[in-house]
This record gives C-alpha cells, sequence and structure tokens, in this order.
C-alpha cells in the first residue's frame, strides 16, 4: 500500500525502478533483482502416511523444530537465470558475500551490474565496508548500479515474485534440516533454469501500465485531492496488477 504521508517518494522510487525495468537487454549490463527470505526448518515426529488412490499424504500435526535457514535470490529476468544461497543467518556480512559472489563468479565478465532490491537494513553498500576491506569494498561498490525499491513497495522487486514461485513448487512443505534444503532448493534451480524461465515480456507491459497508474498519482497528488476516493482506486488496481503479474510468473514452466 501507498503511504498517504509519502507519496512523492513512492512515486520517485518506482519510477526510478520501472526505468530499469524498460531498459533493453544488454549482457554487458545484467539486470539482478536480489530479495531474501527466511524458512522455518521442521521435521516430522512420526513417519507421514504416503499419497495413494483416492486419499492425499497425511502428515500427524505434531512437529519438530529445528530452527530456520536464510535464503538469498538472485533473479536476473532477462537472461532466464536464478540462484538461491542458503546461509544460517540474515546478515550485513553475509548479504555482502551474496554480492561478491554475484561481481566476481556469476556475472564476472560484466561491465557493470544493474541491481534492484528492496529497502531491509542490511541491503547497502555500507555492508560491504563491514564484511571487507575498505579498497575491496570500494571495489565492490562500484561494480554494481544501485536501485530500491520504494518503501511499503517491495513487490517491485522481480526476485520477490521469484521467491514466491519457489515457495509455491518447492517450499511449502516440512524440510527437517538445511542440507536437505539445500538440497531440494539445487534441485528446483536445476529444473527453472534449464527451462530458461524468463519475465521479460511481463516486466515491459506491467512495467508500462504501472508508469501510467505513477503518473495519475501525481496528479492526484499534485490536486490536493483527499485519499479515500481516487488514490484508493489507484492502489487497488495497482495491488489486483500485482497479483496478475505474480500469478503469471507462478505458472511459468
Amino acid at each position: 500500500m501507498i503511504p498517504p504521508t509519502a507519496n512523492a517518494a513512492f512515486v520517485a522510487a518506482m519510477e526510478d525502478v520501472l526505468e530499469v525495468y524498460t531498459r533493453p537487454h544488454d549482457p554487458a549490463r545484467p539486470l539482478v533483482c536480489l530479495d531474501e527470505t527466511s524458512k522455518q526448518l521442521v521435521a516430522e515426529t512420526r513417519t507421514p502416511i504416503p499419497m495413494r488412490p483416492g486419499q492425499p499424504a497425511r502428515h500427524d500435526y505434531e512437529y519438530e523444530r529445528n530452527g530456520t535457514a536464510n535464503l538469498f535470490m538472485l533473479f536476473a529476468p532477462l537472461e532466464g537465470w536464478r540462484h538461491v544461497k542458503v546461509t544460517e543467518r540474515r546478515t550485513a556480512v553475509d548479504y555482502a558475500h551474496v554480492l561478491k559472489d554475484v561481481s566476481d563468479t556469476h556475472f564476472k565478465d560484466a561491465e557493470k551490474i544493474v541491481l534492484v532490491q528492496d529497502n531491509l537494513n542490511t541491503h547497502s553498500p555500507a555492508s560491504l565496508y563491514e564484511a571487507f576491506p575498505p579498497a575491496e569494498a570500494r571495489r565492490l561498490v562500484e561494480r554494481f548500479e544501485w536501485h530500491y525499491t520504494p518503501k511499503h513497495g517491495s513487490w517491485l522487486d522481480m526476485a520477490e515474485s521469484e521467491l514466491a514461485v519457489l515457495s509455491a513448487q518447492c517450499l511449502n512443505r516440512r524440510i527437517a534440516d538445511r542440507q536437505t534444503l539445500e538440497q531440494e532448493v539445487a534441485a528446483w534451480l536445476s529444473r527453472r533454469n534449464a527451462k530458461h524461465a524468463k519475465a521479460e515480456g511481463a516486466i515491459q507491459s506491467d512495467a508500462l501500465t504501472l508508469r501510467t497508474f505513477a503518473i495519475r498519482l501525481v496528479s492526484i497528488t499534485a490536486a490536493s485531492l483527499r485519499f479515500p476516493s481516487e488514490l484508493a482506486t489507484v492502489m487497488n488496481v495497482d495491488a489486483k496488477r500485482h497479483a496478475n503479474f505474480r500469478g503469471r510468473l507462478k505458472n511459468c514452466p
């Protein structure tokens, strides 16, 4: 939802991200979206009853908590590529090492990496300085072109949509430990990357439409209209567009 008192900041950040999404594909400046989520590790206390004709699989309601794991999602929507790194924690140092992998391993030949991410407190150049010596941190900072989704607008991050696909296709069940989680995620990545599932057409279409909504929102704000009518309509349509876009990504191979 767009905060009623922060429309200008929201639209400015939205316009910036949408401009990035409408750029043509440039292998020398790949677009990479980053997001992260946590997964609770849960073990069965009794052996599940497997599925059979006419009866779904059955799991006992009791379970054993085994802590949590963090998952960093890297999604290059125009390349049809994604990578997930499973970590024990979500810290600035963990984030910094993910960016180093992006720079020096996954896209080492890129001139500049166009990075889109949300406003999580660790998602900043400062994290690189916390993890590496100043010279190395500065080198890594300059490897990226930094873009941020609006506050309360993290759904503009394509990596968040890809995490929704991962959750629906792989994580929506009990997983007992980190090793099993890494194995399951690796299998999902192998299959999805083999299909080169992209979001190119959807990005172009949705970005242009959301840009229209942003222009309408600026007009509403400039005219000093009260929010409950026109602004609510804009936000509701935005939410429907987002739900439709995530549904299309979810149904990709």
